[in-house]
């Protein structure tokens, strides 16, 4: 039976400023990149999350589908909508982002009516990643149902995977912010987390937040540096694997969604974490060479997933 994996959090309508001043329409979020990608790979993934009634919700839904993303748990909400956010991107390819989020449907995934059959649903799943923009979605109940939830998943033979991805605006109260980071780490099979979102949060003494859990957990670190490069720390391993140069970065929007997609793609097709490392290098390095979260299906690099194929 193939391996089921469920991605949690919101998906946004999104919109592009190009360099004269127009917008591109799509949509887009750290989680639902990260399940599309693993699609693309061939990971039996569904998005769980919840929409609204309008139109775009109904886009969103039909283009995930084709996408070849399960949308069986996403819940509809009657009256509400998707968030908005605008993305700019400087001359280096850095990109900020400005949202309108406050209303949006997918934060009452773990509240109200439907709330008890999504988390029953997601206790049946292999493996279940979420993030920290996840967690800034929901209040202290909504976290605490989703950890509730998490433990449903380990129980069953299930594991869990959180990537930090720490977006400052999402948490008006940075110790809330700490804390909920904090038992996300505790809690997971598989932490990805980058140096950046860990000083954001801890200080100086950030990694140590997370490397307090080697021994415990499968950990990948991403550090900056150019290029830039991860510690993978599983059981006795600690590696190092640098990302090979990119000769042109046009958009690092999804590079870690992208790489933390290969990663876990390659570690379900039964790599070892740094031969997963390498896949996740390949495909973030081909994202960035490309504007815009998803890139077009021609792009997508061939990686060695099948133990059988060699290794980058």
């Amino acid at each position: 039976m193939a391996t089921r994996v469920a991605c949690i959090g919101e998906c946004m309508m999104e919109l592009s400023e190009r360099p004269d001043g127009s917008l591109l329409r799509g949509y887009g979020g750290d989680t639902l990149n990260t399940a599309l990608y693993l699609a693309r790979l061939g990971v039996a993934v569904d998005y769980v999350t919840a929409l609204g009634d309008d139109p775009w919700s109904e886009e969103m839904l039909a283009a995930w589908a084709a996408e070849g993303v399960g949308t069986g748990q996403v819940r509809r909400l009657p009256g509400r909508m998707p968030g908005l956010y605008i993305i700019r991107t400087d001359g280096s390819g850095e990109r900020s982002f400005h949202y309108w989020r406050d209303s949006a449907a997918a934060r009452d995934l773990f509240s109200g009516p439907g709330a008890a059959e999504t988390q029953g649903a997601l206790a049946g799943y292999d493996l279940v990643y979420a993030s920290g923009i996840s967690l800034s979605l929901y209040g202290e109940a909504g976290r605490a149902a989703l950890a509730e939830t998490c433990r449903a998943v380990q129980a069953k033979g299930g594991r869990v995977a959180f990537d930090t991805n720490y977006r400052p605006r999402g948490w008006p109260d940075k110790a809330k912010a700490q804390a909920a980071f904090r038992d996300a780490m505790a809690a997971a099979d598989l932490i990805f987390a980058s140096s950046e979102d860990l000083e954001w949060l801890y200080g100086s003494d950030g990694e140590e937040e997370v490397l307090r859990h080697h021994g415990r957990c499968e950990i990948v670190l991403k550090g900056g540096g150019s290029p830039p490069s991860v510690r993978v720390l599983a059981g006795t391993e600690d590696v190092t694997v640098p990302a090979p140069p990119v000769d042109t970065i046009v958009d690092t929007t999804a590079a870690g969604d992208s790489f933390a997609a290969a990663y876990m793609a390659a570690r379900l097709a039964g790599r070892s974490p740094a031969e997963a490392a390498a896949c996740g290098h390949r495909l973030a390095g081909t994202v960035i060479g490309h504007r815009g979260a998803v890139i077009p299906r021609s792009a997508m690099p061939d990686l060695p997933l099948a133990t059988e194929q060699e290794c980058p």
